[in-house]
């Protein structure tokens, strides 16, 4: 069922396929659940170009081109209408080709909190989009504009903002998800990832990173509430 709603949305899955070195981790049971969860933090290009081309839209063509048009990349990563995602990818391309990008900018934010079971991860973006993986594999995705979580997940991106402008970039591979007891805040930023990690029951009442948990969690609620009706 999620293979053909991830064809619906355009994402065909080439689990098999990943760039040699690339960061890929593997904290789910499912392949193609892994593969969900890199592809949150846009920082490999190679596993958006393993996905299926049919009917790909300009604005990925010129995201995910070889050699690609510096000013259209540019013109993506600085449109504020677009996804935080899509912009995130153009902003890391930018990076790596030299340009100067403005700093700061958060454009996604990813909790990660292992459980039982395994690893429960929500991620929210600048646009509002929301997606879910729990612990058992099972997935929520929330894309379309004026979905039920649209507005919490924009509320969360503006609690996170200040915290990121406290924090210095990541200047190393991503790491692997957080051990037991603790959680991890990565914020997909303009000019890189951001991190912030810490035992559950400190950042709960950490002045950073609480009212982030507190809204994340009151976003996930309401994600699972609507899903369910």
């Amino acid at each position: 069922m999620l293979r053909k709603f991830l064809l619906m949305l355009g994402i065909g899955l080439s689990t098999s396929t990943h760039a040699s070195g690339s960061t890929f981790h593997r904290p789910y049971a499912e392949e193609h659940i892994n593969f969900l969860y890199n592809l949150l933090f846009c920082d490999n290009v190679a596993l958006f170009r393993s996905t299926s081309t049919d009917g790909e839209s300009d604005l990925w063509k010129s995201l995910l081109a070889e050699q690609p048009d510096l000013d259209k990349l540019e013109k993506i990563a600085r449109n504020e209408n677009e996804e935080g995602r899509t912009r995130a990818i153009a902003f890391s391309r930018l990076r790596a080709a030299g340009k100067q990008v403005p700093s700061k900018q958060l454009l996604g934010l990813i909790v990660e909190v292992p459980q039982d079971k395994g690893l429960d991860v929500l991620a929210a973006f600048s646009d509002g989009g929301v997606r879910y993986l729990n612990q058992s594999g099972k997935v929520l995705i929330y894309e379309a504009p004026g979905h039920p979580v649209e507005l919490l997940a924009k509320e969360l991106i503006v609690v996170a903002q200040p915290v990121v402008n406290k924090l210095g970039a990541w200047e190393k591979e991503r790491l692997p998800p957080p051990r037991r007891g603790y959680v991890r805040l990565t914020f997909l930023a303009s000019d890189g990832l951001y991190f912030g990690e810490g035992p559950l029951n400190a950042m709960d009442k950490d002045p950073m990173g609480g009212p982030i948990l507190a809204k994340a969690t009151q976003l996930l609620q309401q994600a699972i509430a609507s899903a369910g009706k």
